[in-house]
């Protein structure tokens, strides 16, 4: 039998995701000014209250998919075996990544995507979830090693990784989606590797 804790723990995160599904769901409908926590909650079947217990405001809701999949991306590098190179246990962390990012019937991280771009309070948010991502990416692959080991180079590291990750993304989205995600990804991947003399 199931421990208590473990229900009760796969019953929020399922309540988590419908709300999180609920806001996508309304703001790709009736735009995301349109959308009030309310509505929200109500579409989702749970009290405003209960909404404040899972979430803090709309943009956080919105985003929650974002960042479980990024928080994915961090422990894929973290399970990869510590005497792979910094650059291959990313590459291999993030082989997986595009089948989860298109997410069908919404493609949610495009809709997120375009989202963010027109309103500046989800942009915020979003940017400050990449920082935080940034920092557990270069705590992760700090045990990884490379040609010139140092305090400096996890964080460059991590932070080039990224870019080239938005980068890819938002490739994909201006090309309307017409390649997949994942060789859009290996593209910038490849380029970001070579040398910049």
């Amino acid at each position: 039998m199931e421990s208590p804790v473990g229900l009760r723990e796969r019953k929020k995160a399922a309540t988590r995701q419908a709300v999180h599904e609920a806001t996508l769901r309304l703001t790709v409908e009736h735009g995301f000014d349109h959308v009030t926590v309310e509505a929200v909650a109500d579409a989702a079947g749970i009290s405003r209250r209960t909404f404040s217990n899972y979430f803090t405001d709309k943009e956080d809701a919105l985003l929650h998919g974002e960042e479980q999949l990024i928080g994915s991306l961090v422990r894929a590098v973290r399970e990869r075996p510590a005497e792979e190179p910094a650059w291959t246990a990313l590459r291999a962390a993030v082989a997986g990544f595009p089948e989860r990012v298109v997410a069908p019937p919404e493609r949610e991280w495009a809709v997120r995507t375009r989202l963010a771009l027109s309103h500046p309070s989800l942009l915020a948010r979003q940017l400050a979830d990449h920082a935080a991502l940034e920092r557990d990416l270069a705590d992760a692959i700090a045990v990884h090693p490379g040609p010139r080991n140092g305090p400096v180079r996890p964080p460059v590291l991590a932070a080039a990784f990224l870019s080239a990750l938005r980068i890819a993304m938002r490739m994909w989205i201006e090309e309307d989606l017409a390649r997949s995600p994942g060789e859009v990804i290996g593209e910038v991947l490849d380029e970001m590797a070579r040398s910049f003399d």
